[in-house]
């Protein structure tokens, strides 16, 4: 049997596993799945004969090399900074790599060492990045080879509630990793280019300038930029692009309310906070305000942020709980990030009977034969339920699909790589179709950002 080792059994991995197993019989293959929680490890398998929970611990070096080589390919599914360790044991063991990460410098590093030993270290590989690579590239290349030239390209892609789960003011719960929504947007400002003009916007305005989106009947949706959109525009083969953006996707009014947190301070992760374990959330709120002898923390809080208390704004912040006296935050040590991130997980939590929902939405526009054009590209996908989430679908499944195709010899070029060619995009987009991820394309008016402009 072909021996598949999967590092990492968490939420992500559902899917993933699931999807191999029901593969296991027709395409001979054996899943050893290691967790540092067999427990965990134990439950993704469901006892499936193809199936062995290991205990692993990717700390200790004899266990993490042992297991690598008994496996004809492995998927590390854990946190990005771990794989590293698990690259160089799959280039000394000559076996090949899939990860659902961005490339590291690190990793990248390996690149030549793979080709020498013609491995495939697939990476980038899951929902965004992944399925965004693959369907953005679809459509450019389609573009390419009929003779047109791109002029934008934009990408959107978001984490949500699903429309029958969406049950408060935020129009929002935490559909992945928590921490990484508290803290987006930091590092630097967020950087495009429109209409031939580099933008930027520091963290501090990044969520008063957003996108809106209409998807036929999910209804409007807004964006803020990702930090960085550029990144991918030599990759994408889009170096003399006019406008190129990448956003993420929330509902409309999020990202104004989310903006309270920022201007207050809420979500600062470069400093801990003093006696916070004892601290309750009302005095949380109050670290960021004004002394005044006689006003309220509430009074403070609506002066400060300058709304009224029939603002909706002020009706988002109420159903947080944030003036509760008697909730503590119960963390040592903690970070105004980490505490915002625990007050927000009370309230923002998932229900046992609630579904998320992923939607992605990318914009091309070209010129072909002297006429401008626009492709504009949907995917919403519901999940199942808490464990066959929509998240795990869409950032597990490629995976899973991007393995058996390398175990199969369909996927070949072998090194360090994103899933941009055709040979991984293509199969891997028609089959996800099987499992409701399927891209609406339809074609547009073109109007870029001057549309009172004689493009003729």
């Amino acid at each position: 049997m072909r021996i598949i080792l999967i590092i990492g059994a968490g939420r992500s991995a559902s899917s993933l596993i699931h999807y191999l197993l029901s593969k296991s019989e027709k395409e001979d293959l054996h899943l050893i799945i290691g967790d540092l929680s067999l427990a965990l490890a134990q439950k993704k398998t469901n006892n499936h004969p193809n199936a062995t929970p290991i205990a692993l611990d990717i700390f200790d070096e004899n266990q993490r090399k042992e297991a690598i080589q008994k496996a004809n390919i492995v998927i590390s599914m854990l946190p990005a900074h771990l794989h590293i360790e698990v690259a160089k044991d799959c280039i000394v063991y000559k076996k090949h790599l899939v990860t659902a990460s961005y490339v590291s410098d690190a990793m990248q590093e390996l690149d030549a060492l793979a080709k020498e030993s013609n491995l495939i270290f697939m990476n980038e590989i899951g929902l965004d990045p992944g399925i965004d690579h693959m369907s953005a590239m679809k459509v450019i290349d389609e573009i390419h080879e009929s003779g047109g030239k791109m002029l934008l390209f934009e990408s959107f892609c978001g984490g949500l509630v699903a429309p029958e789960s969406d049950t408060n003011l935020w129009n929002y719960k935490f559909t992945w990793a928590p921490r990484n929504v508290v803290l987006a947007g930091q590092g630097g400002a967020a950087k495009f280019i429109q209409e031939g003009t580099y933008k930027y916007i520091p963290y501090g305005n990044l969520f008063r300038r957003t996108e809106f989106l209409e998807v036929e009947g999910f209804g409007k949706f807004e964006a803020y930029s990702n930090r960085d959109s550029l990144k991918y525009r030599s990759v994408y083969g889009l170096d003399d692009v006019l406008t190129l953006y990448r956003g993420t996707i929330r509902r409309v009014g999020f990202s104004k309310a989310w903006n309270m947190f920022v201007q207050l301070g809420m979500t600062d992760d470069s400093y801990t906070m003093e006696d916070s374990e004892d601290m309750s959330y009302r005095q949380f709120a109050n670290s960021f305000l004004p002394y005044h002898p006689t006003d309220s923390v509430e009074i403070k809080m609506r002066l400060i942020l300058k709304i009224d208390q029939d603002d909706i704004m002020w009706d988002k912040l109420l159903e947080l709980d944030l003036f509760n006296p008697k909730k503590k935050v119960g963390l040592q040590h903690a970070t105004p990030a980490q505490i915002l991130e625990k007050i927000l997980t009370d309230s923002w939590a998932l229900q046992p009977k609630d579904k998320d929902m992923i939607v992605m939405y990318h914009k091309f526009g070209y010129e072909i034969n002297g006429e401008k054009e626009q492709i504009d590209s949907k995917m919403v996908c519901i999940g199942d339920d808490q464990t066959y989430t929509a998240m795990a679908k869409t950032v597990g499944l490629p995976v899973a699909m991007a393995t058996l195709l390398i175990l199969n010899g369909k996927i070949t070029t072998p090194g360090v790589q994103l899933p941009i060619r055709k040979e991984v995009y293509l199969p891997i987009l028609k089959e996800l179709e099987e499992y409701d991820v399927v891209f609406k394309e339809q074609s547009m008016p073109y109007l870029g950002y001057n549309p009172d402009k004689d493009f003729s």
